[in-house]
């Protein structure tokens, strides 16, 4: 306690101190911002590996079995997509800001909404104990026995570092083409929609794991404040905690690719300054 007395006294020292400065110069100083904000709409297609998943329930139900390297596929739900609100279909959305500085790195905070859907009808090796039978064998994997989805979705929550790289500009700053990479990682909030020997669920939406994940795009700036942008993302993502029915609950991990298309708009701020270019 004594040591933050002693820091709390430091502090309202220096504030002091300070204060006492600008007083006596007569000047205020303002830090400016020298960067841009952006925002960005997007649609994707995605794909995924194979994966193992453990579903369990010692509460409610009596089973825990696995069900080895399952395929799944994504849900674009792009048919009468122009007839369909624009959160239907597979989409990202994301906001952030470019510091325009030396090293032209920026932060995005993203939500990807993808689907995954685990193909019916497919030969699985399957483990485990279902109501005090052991199993140990390939087995069919119909809708009646499993049936399980992240179709509302497998939605990634990230918080991402960005890297700008500058090729081309014109003279009149109106035009700009750049590439970036991205770093980051974040929650799964998945809305989990299942059929577990005939029990159905869905929902809620609920924080069941974590995802990291890299990606790359290539970005046309139109205008100062316009852009399009083509990118590719990879994640990996890790379900510790998806909802079944009652107190069941779904383990699995898996690798996602997605290729997205997207655009969005640019607010520089009132320091901003175009960069030269780096080529």
């Amino acid at each position: 306690m004594r040591f933050l007395y002693f820091l709390t006294f430091l502090s309202l020292l220096a504030t002091s101190s300070l204060l006492a400065q600008d007083i006596q110069t007569g000047e205020t100083k303002k830090k400016k911002l020298h960067g841009e904000f952006f925002f960005e709409w997007g649609y994707h297609r995605d794909a995924y590996t194979n994966s193992t998943i453990h579903f369990e329930d010692r509460v409610t139900g009596n089973y825990s079995f696995t069900l080895h390297n399952a395929v799944a596929e994504d849900k674009p739900d792009w048919d009468n997509f122009f007839k369909t609100p624009l959160t239907v279909p597979q989409y990202v959305m994301s906001g952030g800001y470019f510091f325009n500085d030396k090293h032209d790195l920026g932060i995005e905070l993203c939500w990807n909404h993808l689907k995954y859907v685990v193909s019916d009808y497919q030969t699985l090796h399957l483990t485990g104990d279902i109501e005090g039978v052991r199993y140990d064998l390939d087995t069919l994997v119909t809708p009646d026995f499993v049936h399980f989805e992240h179709t509302n979705g497998n939605n990634y929550l990230m918080l991402s570092l960005l890297k700008r790289f500058q090729f081309l500009q014109s003279k009149n700053l109106k035009h700009r083409l750049s590439a970036n990479i991205r770093f980051g990682g974040g929650a799964l909030v998945p809305k989990t929609d299942s059929y577990i020997m005939g029990k159905h669920n869905d929902g809620p939406f609920r924080v069941s794991g974590y995802v990291i994940g890299v990606g790359g795009a290539l970005r046309y700036d139109a205008f100062r404040y316009l852009f399009l942008q083509f990118g590719v993302k990879g994640s990996f993502a890790n379900y510790t905690d998806a909802k079944l029915y009652l107190q069941g609950r779904a383990q699995h991990s898996f690798f996602s690719a997605q290729y997205i298309l997207s655009a969005g708009f640019n607010i520089p701020t009132k320091g901003y300054k175009a960069r030269p270019t780096i080529f």
